[in-house]
């Protein structure tokens, strides 16, 4: 029996246990949703703007493991997915993405709504497909989900043409996959594991620098016994953070540009770095001839185009960070290092981090008090700023998956969607979206999906009337010329809230926090609390540009 290619799509969904796609409708992808109306295992979220599907793709894919999947139609719905899909490149989301097409004889001759969204995504996609000949959707659809979800993950697009969509074809959906010249490397080399134990054991000094590599393959549990079997302290790249207990003794926090004083200071004095799952990007690196000097640096990843790309390596090793450290722990005899330990308490005590407390409302203060009323599973997202960067210095995770934020994009407008994807990948947990003024106003749209879906996402935004991060690096590098940075009009967040059916809370003191917060994430459903923090306040430390990481200035 013969069904449209727009039925063996949804076929095809189904066999991949699809559950929930975003997506928004349009001419070109029209054959896709009818087919979708009679679909009982496939919940659709109908967003309000298509840059909101791609990130709620995203935001499941992140909390579940699992890929994300949205749909949007030709040109403008198909454009509108270009930032969320580079956004999901950048940090390794598995997604895949449908969008529809004029019909192949109208390709090339600049149609009503023609995009070659293909040629535009081409650097932003893991793959990419223009599928042109019908037979072959069932191959490729299953290639798709392949690619995204191996090796390194991330988004792969198949562009459907509205004829094809339409054809009629014999479904049968393929069992396997073969794909020449894709086989990623899993397991690292036996050699190359041998000689990481005997860098191990010799090390005086080592330090364990942990990315979002850590999440990708589920290695969180195999991290903790390789720390706490090696004595060595774990720095997290901002991606990689829940990937280890933020609680745990060992734990240095976040590196980098605004990381703290003890995981930078321990990078630049350690004798052994072991980079796992981590690309040693700007952020972290900085100056690179000041970057762990003392170190022989070993680095494991799965692609083999990041080892070497930024830092020289001594000891490279292609493989899955789960597998090698699994294949690794039986090799290493359990150390005590108590004078490197001794010395990395002494630094933490030392430069633990700090705030001024001046009577206003700090956002410091906002994020400690929301780490003390979420228990260990609450899933806490952000968006992209001052906010950011406070949420990682300052909330301690401690289960894996539970951070869900734009990394390598910096994607302002993120939060919401992402949110309400996490909403939908882990029902039974609370998520909570960080967001600040500026941020929010990007997506803020998606409260009608929000509350169209029946999501409960808590939605604190730290209101300082300003885009908070441009404006401190305003101050630093331009002498306080502030330019386009400030807000001379808000909308009354409270009352926006009201308008959306949600309850709405202003917090302007410490006081409203403690009282208040509790209150707010307890009740049912979802909330927005609007907090009013100072447009002076700045995320510190901070390492300026030229310096290494451990020369870091305090910018309170």
């Amino acid at each position: 029996m013969e069904i449209t290619v727009a039925d063996a799509l949804v076929q095809c969904l189904e066999k991949e246990n699809v559950e929930v796609i975003f997506g928004y409708p349009g001419g070109a992808i029209l054959p896709v949703y009818d087919s979708l109306y009679h679909s009982t295992r496939i919940r659709h979220v109908l967003v309000r703007h298509e840059q909101g599907a791609v990130h709620a793709a995203d935001g499941y894919a992140r909390v579940t493991g699992r890929v994300g999947v949205c749909v949007a139609t030709s040109g403008p719905g198909a454009t509108n997915l270009v930032t969320g899909i580079a956004n999901a490149y950048m940090d390794s989301i598995p997604i895949v993405l449908f969008t529809g097409q004029v019909p192949t004889s109208q390709i090339g001759t600049d149609a009503f709504q023609e995009v070659d969204i293909t040629g535009i995504t081409m650097p932003i996609t893991k793959h990419n497909y223009l599928l042109k000949d019908p037979q072959k959707l069932a191959e490729v659809v299953k290639n798709a989900f392949h690619i995204a979800s191996t090796g390194r993950p991330g988004p792969v697009l198949i562009d459907i043409p509205r004829d094809v969509a339409n054809a009629m074809i014999q479904f049968k959906y393929p069992s396997t996959v073969h794909l020449r010249g894709y086989k990623p490397t899993y397991k690292g080399h036996p050699s190359k594991i041998k000689e990481i134990a005997a860098h191990i054991k010799k090390a005086k000094r080592p330090v364990i620098y942990a990315g979002g590599g850590i999440l990708a393959s589920n290695a969180s549990e195999e991290l903790l016994q390789f720390a706490e079997a090696i004595c060595a302290p774990v720095t997290n790249t901002f991606m990689g953070l829940a990937g280890f207990p933020g609680d745990h003794p060992l734990f240095l926090g976040m590196l980098g540009l605004h990381g703290t004083r003890p995981a930078n200071m321990a990078i630049t004095e350690c004798d052994l770095l072991i980079g796992l799952g981590a690309r040693f990007d700007d952020r972290v690196v900085l100056n690179i001839n000041k970057f762990a000097q003392k170190a022989t640096v070993i680095h494991i990843d799965i692609d083999p185009a990041e080892i070497g790309k930024v830092v020289a390596t001594s000891v490279p090793l292609v493989g899955d960070v789960k597998m090698v450290l699994k294949a690794l722990l039986p090799l290493i005899e359990k150390v005590d290092r108590p004078e490197w330990l001794a010395h990395i308490h002494e630094i933490k005590d030392q430069h633990a981090l700090s705030y001024s407390r001046d009577g206003t409302l700090k956002p410091q203060f906002v994020i400690e008090q929301l780490a003390n009323c979420t228990s260990g599973d609450a899933i806490v997202v952000t968006d992209v700023g001052q906010h950011q960067m406070w949420v990682a210095q300052y909330y301690r995770f401690r289960q894996p998956r539970t951070l869900v934020s734009s990394g390598g994009l910096g994607c302002m407008g993120f939060g919401l969607p992402a949110s309400l994807g996490a909403c939908l990948g882990a029902p039974g947990k609370q998520v909570i979206l960080v967001t600040g003024d500026g941020s929010i106003q990007m997506t803020m749209q998606e409260l009608g999906t929000m509350m169209e879906q029946g999501l409960a996402v808590k939605i604190i935004i730290l209101n300082n009337s300003a885009l908070g991060m441009v404006r401190q690096l305003q101050e630093f590098y331009c002498d306080r010329r502030y330019m386009s940075v400030n807000f001379s009009f808000h909308p009354d967040f409270e009352i926006l809230a009201r308008a959306y059916g949600i309850p709405g809370y202003t917090f302007r003191t410490e006081e409203d926090v403690i009282r208040g917060l509790p209150e707010a994430l307890g009740k049912p459903g979802p909330a927005i609390i609007n907090c009013i923090v100072p447009v002076e306040e700045n995320v510190s430390p901070m390492v300026m540009a030229g310096s290494g990481i451990n020369e870091a200035i305090d910018c309170g």
